[in-house]
């Protein structure tokens, strides 16, 4: 364990650390698989255990790797459309990709902020931002909370890891990543029972609609028919 604490001391004074923390966030934005939460969540661990990197640095490289990425995937929205996207069309993705288009004009504070937390979730609220029209000012200002509260919460789960256990680096680091995807599951399934439950209450609201329609119009179509057969019997 002390050689691994070791090289794990060496890998994360090194100054390349911090580029790592903004590109794997960055890159996380448009690609899921990429695991970007880990990798906040390790580095922060590694600098209580460790005392490197230094976490102000990778609080703010994280933040701006998340706004970065976020808003290139917005202009990839704009620009390119989501029908070149072939991954969008995988059922996760399509069924993200139909939530996100409810709601981005009507809650897109909301949605920015709680999808940042949902790897596959940003990616389709970011691009269904940008092809739908969203001003990229709002965008933007939303995304820059987004990043900064994604950051700090990552930054604070690998803390919280790392104090917990005492500064055992690779076990405040394992810890910490397990917190971090666990988090990320919840929040996927949450976002997504809301999402059942609203389109739900919106298909009950149309079929009461329809019904008050059917209400109003069938009596008159009735007695338009009525006196239709009461013409043609008079002629």
């Amino acid at each position: 364990m002390d050689a691994v604490n070791a090289f794990l001391q060496t890998a994360a004074a090194s100054p390349w650390v911090y580029l790592v923390v903004f590109a794997v966030v960055l890159v996380d934005a448009f690609f899921p698989p990429v695991p970007s939460e880990s990798v906040v969540i390790g580095a922060a661990a590694a600098a209580v255990a460790l005392g490197v990197p230094n976490l102000p640095l990778v609080l703010a490289c994280a933040a701006a790797g998340a706004v970065a990425g976020d808003n290139l995937t917005f202009a990839l929205g704009r620009t390119v459309g989501l029908d070149r996207f072939r991954v969008l069309r995988r059922p996760r993705m399509a069924a993200a990709v139909a939530r996100a288009r409810r709601g981005v004009h009507e809650r897109a504070g909301v949605l920015i902020l709680s999808a940042r937390y949902v790897p596959v979730g940003r990616v389709a609220v970011n691009l269904v931002a940008g092809a739908s029209g969203l001003a990229w000012r709002r965008f933007l200002g939303l995304s820059v909370l987004a990043g900064i509260s994604w950051s700090l919460y990552s930054v604070t789960v690998g803390v919280v890891a790392a104090h917990w256990l005492h500064g055992n680096a690779v076990v405040a680091m394992l810890v910490g990543i397990a917190l971090g995807v666990g988090t990320g599951l919840i929040m996927d399934a949450v976002l997504r029972r809301v999402a059942r439950r609203r389109a739900a209450r919106a298909e009950a609201a149309t079929d009461a609609d329809a019904g008050a329609v059917d209400s109003v119009t069938a009596p008159v179509l009735t007695a338009a028919a009525t006196a239709a057969v009461v013409g043609g019997a008079r002629r």
